[in-house]
């Protein structure tokens, strides 16, 4: 299955949805992986290309090494490799290694090219598809970063035969994302369908990939309706960043970003009662935590506006309105947001 994004620039690109086949690159190819994706899966991996020079560099694994020091040895290991312009580097893993793979691939040289081989259920529903590159630093996630669109999204179900139970509901979180700003009758298919199932997680993956390239298409540089696809993250990069990114998986802190979006919308009258209870149920039907414990609700209300999407000193919020739909908004009183986040005190 072949979803294509094309831009109003004219990039365009194919995120295609199956087993991987032979892979021809006429050029001189890196693969930027971690040590847990290659013991399982290089080999698989390095069988299917052909090109003028494979070499591979291995990162450390976890979202706490999603930074500068870590593209200093990618970007190291292209030099010493001797890439030009038309090298081509190979993102192959969740979306920590796709985020630092597409940056190094949008600074070295000024820009080359790059490609998604994403490897977790979360970065093959929406971190691998859009373009959007970064690492983290001490006031934030994702602050340093370009929009830099990959040549191609390589999608194997085959990959998540591996993955552990919390990386398969982190992504489940980011596909009842896509349902509930985008998709009624998504959600409600998710409602009735075991995604643990090999042909349903399959048509998940399609509907999320086909919502998020809609949006890409619409919106590539974030200035309007892609934040949405921000629901649940404004809350949940606050509870990674406080947690230093090593309690919870991206995944799991949107889930609980989400709990709490929800909680604030169900204040302004934007979701019902029931409605938020839906969401949640959904959520920890696969495990996908819900609760967090906030210390300071003041101090967490402050780290809102390290985030890159607050502006003007105010903090955007995506909130659900009726599942399907949703605000986009920077104009919640502080003493509402205060009051919810009072909730998880």
């Amino acid at each position: 299955m072949i979803v294509n994004i094309t831009l109003p620039n004219n990039t365009s690109y194919d995120i295609t949805i199956d087993r991987l086949n032979e892979i021809y690159y006429d050029t001189k190819v890196v693969i930027v992986t971690n040590p847990t994706v290659s013991s399982f899966h290089l080999e698989y991996l390095k069988e299917k290309i052909t090109a003028k020079e494979i070499s591979v560099v291995t990162v450390p694994d976890g979202e706490q090494y999603k930074n500068m020091q870590t593209i200093d040895m990618i970007l190291d290991h292209c030099f010493e490799n001797r890439l030009d312009r038309k090298s081509l580097l190979v993102a192959f893993g969740g979306g920590v290694i796709g985020d630092m793979t597409g940056f190094a691939a949008s600074i070295y040289q000024r820009g080359i090219n790059f490609v998604q081989v994403p490897t977790t259920l979360l970065s093959q529903v929406d971190a691998s598809v859009g373009g959007k590159t970064g690492i983290n630093n001490k006031y934030g996630k994702n602050l340093i970063g370009a929009f830099h669109q990959p040549k191609e999204v390589l999608i194997d179900p085959y990959f998540l035969t591996t993955l552990p139970k919390r990386e398969f509901g982190a992504g489940i979180a980011e596909i009842i994302k896509m349902a509930v700003t985008f998709n009624k009758d998504f959600f409600q298919w998710l409602e009735e369908n075991d995604l643990t199932k090999e042909e349903n997680i399959k048509i998940a993956i399609q509907k999320s990939v086909e919502t998020k390239a809609n949006v890409v298409i619409q919106d590539e540089k974030e200035n309007g309706i892609r934040a949405a696809l921000n629901y649940g993250h404004t809350f949940g990069h606050v509870i990674e960043n406080e947690t230093q990114y090593k309690t919870y998986l991206h995944g799991e802190a949107v889930g609980i970003g989400m709990v709490m979006a929800n909680e604030l919308a169900v204040k302004l009258g934007h979701i019902s009662q029931e409605e938020a209870s839906r969401v949640k149920k959904l959520l920890e039907k696969y495990n996908i935590p819900t609760s967090y414990k906030i210390v300071d609700v003041e101090e967490f209300y402050e780290h809102f506006f390290l985030d890159k999407k607050s502006l003007d000193n105010k903090i955007k919020f995506i909130l659900p309105k009726k599942i399907g739909s949703c605000l986009i908004t920077d104009e919640i009183n502080k003493d509402d947001v205060i009051e919810v986040l009072k909730v998880f005190n």
